[in-house]
Order: structure tokens, then sequence, then C-alpha cells
């Protein structure tokens, strides 16, 4: 859900500019509103295997998704053009609320607004392709509605978690089942490296990484992926 631009934007800009990308934050009327995301690739060890890689503790690498490409739960996605292999991948989304720039893993969780479930929805083809030509994933990873993100849950609330079953299913087939605390780098880790390479602002959300078990999807299924003591996140491919 996006705010509409008011008056005072349609007078200073030429064209009309884009709303404010948003998700909504449990048990508030407040929303969080979502200045860019940062995805982590190969985070879980079985999930590295099963791309081909080697599952050794490496350094993280990053990629981007625009702020608008956000879906709110429950939203119908349309199965994207240009793809035959459309792909799920559940994840733990971290929200930050304050700035950080090059901050230690030992401070890094002072900068959490709070945490969510997400889904980094990929065309897998395209990026196999990508990766075959040395090419970046921008249309593989990038494309519209391919974000999806439950509200967000503030750190008052529910705190760091560090473990937590993350599962997903497909018309209500398991597919993935692993833990949070599996990860590879954890939490603190990923923003500390990151905050080497940008300044974190708030608004940033960080998706963390997959597990073993992505697969496709097609017109008519259903999703639905959950992380222990966050939020169950559910849409539907149309």
């Amino acid at each position: 859900m996006k705010p509409a631009a008011n008056e005072s934007d349609r007078t200073l800009y030429a064209v009309t500019p884009p709303r404010q990308p948003s998700v909504g934050i449990a048990a508030s009327t407040q929303r969080f509103p979502v200045h860019r995301i940062y995805c982590v690739g190969r985070n879980y060890a079985d999930h590295a295997i099963e791309m081909g890689s080697d599952p050794e503790r490496e350094p993280p690498f990053f990629f981007s998704k625009p702020a608008d490409a956000v879906a709110a739960p429950g939203a119908e996605l349309p199965y994207p053009p240009m793809t035959s292999n459309y792909h799920y991948e559940a994840e733990l989304v971290v929200a930050i609320g304050q700035p950080a720039f090059r901050i230690a893993a030992e401070q890094a969780l002072d900068v959490v607004y709070g945490y969510a479930v997400g889904l980094d929805m990929t065309r897998r083809d395209l990026q196999a392709a990508a990766k075959k030509a040395g090419q970046p994933w921008d249309m593989s990873k990038g494309f519209d509605l391919s974000a999806p993100c439950s509200d967000v849950h503030p750190v008052s609330q529910i705190g760091h978690p560090e473990r937590g079953r993350i599962q997903l299913r497909v018309n209500g087939a398991l597919r993935q089942d692993a833990d949070i605390g599996s990860m590879i780098w954890s939490v603190p880790e990923l923003i500390a490296r990151l905050s080497e390479y940008v300044q974190l602002q708030p608004g940033d959300l960080i998706f963390t990484g997959t597990p073993a078990g992505v697969g496709p999807v097609l017109a008519g299924d259903a999703i639905d992926v959950s992380i222990a003591r966050i939020d169950t996140l559910h849409v539907k491919i149309v």
C-alpha cells in the first residue's frame, strides 16, 4: 500500500511522483516506509548445495530489488512475463530503523526496528542465463511484486529471534522446512557487512536468504510462508 502523492508534489514535479512504498506494522495503524530492499545470496548451506555452490562460509554477497517490489500479505501475484520457471524463496526479513554505516556486529541489532516474513520471488531461468553470461541479476530478481512481505513485528514486541522454524507450503504441501538459526551469516553479521558497502537508512529491508527446497509455482498456486514467533505470509499466483 502506498500513500497518495499530495498536491504540492504535483506542482513541484514535472510528472506525477511515485507513491511511497510501505508495509504494515503489526498491531498498529502506522506503516513502515520502504526505502531500499537488499537481499542476501546463499546464506543457508543446504540451499547453496542445491544451487550447485560451495557451502563453505564465504563472505556474504548482496543484490537489490526496487522498493516498490513489495507486495502485501494476501496479494495476488500475476505470473510474470519473460519466464517459464517462476520460483519461491522463503526468507526472514530485517527492517532497519536507524542509520548505520560501518557498524560493528556487536552493535548492529541496535538499528533493527523489527522483523517480518518475506518471499524473494525469482525468474529462475533468467537468473541461470545471467549467471552463465556473467550478467547482472536485475531482471531475474527485481521485477514487479517480487518481494512479498508480511507486517513488520517491532523488536519491542518480539525481541530479536535467533532461532525459529521457517516453513513454506505450496497448496498445503511442505516445500521448505528449516530453522533461521541455520543461516551461515547471522543478522548482526549481515548488517555489519552490508553497512561496509552502504549507509543503511531507516526503511531499508534486508531479506536474509532462503533454505533448501526452492522450486517453481504456477498460476493458481497458493503460497504460505511462516516463521515461528513472527508471522505467516500468504500470497496467490494468478
